[in-house]
C-alpha cells in the first residue's frame, strides 16, 4: 500500500513560556534541525486548530486544554519552498507549503516526551537564543515576534 501524499499545508506551534523562554525540538535523523512543533494536516477540512493541537500532543505530550495551556492562533500564514530533500513526500509538482503559525504559554516545569520517531532531544533557550538555533526562517521569525505578538 502506498502511502498517501502529505498536504502541502501545515502548522508551526511556538511553544514559550511566561519569561519568554521558547522550547525547541531537534528532528530525528536530521541533526542540528532544531524546530518548533510542526505538521502537516491529516485531511484537507482538518481544522487548523485541531492540527495545531494534535501535533503539539503528538510531538511534545503537551495537551493544549482550552484552559490552562491555552492554543492562540497568530492568523498568520507564510509560505515557503519545500525543501527539496522533503519534496518526495508530497504531489508531483508541490513545490510550496503553506505555514499557519500558532502558540502555547506554558509553564516551564511542564513534561516534556518527545516522539523519538521524530525528534531526539529538546531545549529551553531564551527567545533570541532560540530564533538563532532555528533552522527554518519562517520558524525564526516567529519566535523573534513572539513578545509582539504576546503584548510584552
Amino acid at each position: 500500500m502506498t502511502k498517501p501524499y502529505k498536504i502541502p499545508e501545515s502548522v508551526l506551534v511556538v511553544i514559550h513560556t511566561a519569561d519568554l523562554e521558547v522550547l525547541l525540538i531537534e528532528r530525528a535523523g536530521n541533526p542540528g534541525f532544531w524546530q518548533s512543533v510542526t505538521g502537516s494536516l491529516d485531511a484537507p477540512d482538518e481544522p487548523l486548530p485541531a492540527t495545531a493541537t494534535r501535533e503539539l500532543f503528538e510531538e511534545t505530550g503537551i495537551v493544549a486544554d482550552g484552559e490552562r495551556i491555552v492554543l492562540r492562533d497568530w492568523h498568520l500564514s507564510n509560505v515557503y519552498e519545500i525543501y527539496p530533500v522533503w519534496r518526495h513526500r508530497y504531489a508531483p509538482g508541490v513545490t510550496h507549503n503553506t505555514e499557519h503559525v500558532f502558540s502555547v504559554e506554558v509553564p516551564r516545569d511542564i513534561p516534556i516526551l518527545l516522539s523519538p520517531r521524530e525528534h531526539t532531544a529538546h531545549v529551553w533557550l531564551p527567545y533570541l537564543e532560540a530564533a538563532d538555533k532555528c533552522f527554518s526562517s519562517s520558524n525564526a521569525e516567529a519566535v523573534l515576534q513572539l513578545p509582539r505578538v504576546l503584548g510584552r
